[in-house]
């Protein structure tokens, strides 16, 4: 399935093939299937009014290998279509002793989802590129904003010629007019995607840059427009973007940058050092 729409027309398709309990399971995907995502097996047969075992049994009569794939197939299909009110509604229930150990369980799952589905040559592929360009331009705004400033500072570090855009004083196409041939635009979104990150790409792939998304997966539209692309899991506890996989991969590019140009950034930090030194920027040595 490659959309939404196609999910919810193969559980309206089915309606009059299915049991008079799983046609009920299937009318209630397909009118909340905001809310149906995020439950669990026994939540949905309680909402619904039958067993667990029934909605575990639908999702083997759609095709699934189990409730959790149908699950996850509806999750991974609508959470770019969900608003903010939406996704704060998910939680409302959540019982708040249940908050702490659910968020971080989370955000350990989807760093590990993203260690396990990351294109290893891509990602070898996003460091020559970046490496090979004239200019490094970062692109990330609303929530994704704040990954765009971390990745952009640590850039700094490695190359002389990195530029953060970002919603700031002036118009990001202002920040990208020079942008052109050779130089390289990280564009950095995840649900829900702003449309002026995907302008600003479109913009800059019109000036001949190359573009490197950041985002969660295929379905992203960063990925269409992109000519290389790096995913990283951002499933959602709350109205809250979670950002740790995301922000670990980034970690693990700049690291992998920095080893690549290992010779120049010691010289430079030994630079800074002596500028840290002199003007106390720090209370102690070896931060950055």
């Amino acid at each position: 399935m490659d959309n939404a729409q196609e999910l919810i027309s193969r559980l309206n398709h089915s309606g009059k093939k299915l049991s008079k309990s799983h046609r009920r399971i299937a009318e209630c995907i397909v009118t909340h299937y905001d809310k149906a995502a995020f439950m669990t097996a026994a939540r949905l047969g309680e909402y619904v009014g039958v067993s667990e075992s029934t909605v575990v049994r639908f999702a083997a009569s759609l095709g699934y290998d189990g409730y959790p794939h149908l699950q996850k197939a509806l999750q991974e299909l609508i959470r770019h279509r969900l608003t903010s009110s939406q996704r704060f509604e998910m939680t409302s229930d959540m019982d708040h002793t249940q908050v702490l150990s659910r968020v971080l369980k989370a955000d350990i799952q989807n760093i590990r989802a993203t260690l396990d589905e990351l294109d290893l040559t891509a990602f070898e592929e996003v460091i020559d590129s970046i490496l090979a360009a004239r200019h490094v331009y970062v692109l990330g705004l609303r929530a994704s904003a704040t990954l765009a400033e971390f990745l952009g500072h640590y850039l700094n570090f490695i190359f002389p010629n990195v530029h953060v855009v970002t919603s700031g004083i002036s118009d990001i196409f202002e920040q990208l007019s020079r942008i052109e041939q050779g130089d390289l635009l990280i564009g950095i979104s995840f649900p829900r995607y702003t449309s002026r990150t995907i302008e600003a790409m479109d913009f800059a792939k019109s000036r001949g840059a190359k573009l490197v998304s950041i985002t969660d997966g295929p379905l992203s539209p960063l990925h269409a427009v992109s000519d290389l692309c790096l995913t990283a899991k951002s499933d959602m506890a709350s109205f809250v973007d979670s950002l740790a996989a995301p922000l670990s991969l980034i970690n693990a590019l700049i690291v992998a940058l920095g080893q690549r140009r290992r010779s120049e950034v010691a010289t430079y930090f030994e630079q800074l050092e002596t500028i840290w030194s002199q003007y106390d920027v720090y209370l102690g040595k070896g931060e950055t």
